[in-house]
């Protein structure tokens, strides 16, 4: 799952610090953890759900200016699968609607570790066919938290088939978002967030961990693609 360095407590206290509450709405993604959404509702305010760019999973800007109301004040952007939420254009519209920007806390990442993922993430991304590999936003740098690769096809059927295909390989791979935040019982809501709902249904997350070898991570590469994207 797309992880937060930031707990619920931690949301919580910094929207307190900035003395939102009750009758605050709070923007934040579905896609990823639930810890904004919780901090949200532990400071008492309201968690509105904002859809996401489909290439780098995060934030769309758009799609907050759009849930912006009178009742809106902060924006919890995060970061996932260690691609970087758009600040720039998010700090842009928090002035623009004079709303607080509150930034994930991002732990001290081992540059070693960071520099083998990208080595593993440069691979993977020339190796594989008939996925859709990561996007990184011009200037952005990734950290490949996690490889989370779209299966094209049918969504959610046949990227679970293209998971189970990978593990008869001896290939783990995880379902990136099982289920998108506003579907979870404690924040449901009817709201509309179709690139959310894309993304969930189609996205597999592939082993880029350090203790890799190259001939593993060839495995991973051969794998995928014998089974050319679609089952």
């Amino acid at each position: 799952m797309a992880a937060s360095d930031m707990t619920a407590a931690a949301y919580r206290d910094a929207l307190r610090e900035l003395g939102i509450g009750a009758g605050d709405e709070v923007i934040v993604p579905s896609f990823g953890p639930g810890a904004p959404a919780d901090g949200v509702r532990l400071a008492g305010a309201e968690p509105v759900f904002a859809d996401i760019d489909p290439r780098t999973f995060c934030l769309d800007p758009v799609s907050v200016s759009a849930s912006v109301t009178s009742r809106t004040a902060a924006v919890l952007p995060v970061n996932v699968f260690g691609h970087p939420a758009p600040l720039d254009r998010l700090s842009e519209l928090a002035e623009r609607y004079g709303l607080a920007l509150v930034e994930e806390a991002r732990s001290v990442e081992d540059a070693g570790q960071v520099a083998r993922r990208r080595a593993y993430a440069r691979f993977l991304d020339s190796a594989l066919k008939g996925v859709v590999v990561p996007y990184t936003e011009p200037g952005a740098h990734h950290l490949y938290v996690q490889y989370a690769v779209r299966i094209p096809g049918n969504g959610r059927p046949d990227r679970d088939a293209f998971a189970r295909a990978l593990r008869a390989r001896g290939v783990r791979a995880e379902v990136s978002v099982p289920v998108p935040v506003h579907r979870m019982p404690a924040h449901r809501s009817g709201v509309l967030l179709p690139e959310t709902e894309r993304v969930a249904a189609d996205t597999l997350s592939l082993p880029v961990h350090s203790g890799l070898t190259q001939r593993e991570l060839t495995h991973v590469a051969d794998a995928c693609n014998a089974l050319g994207g679609l089952l």
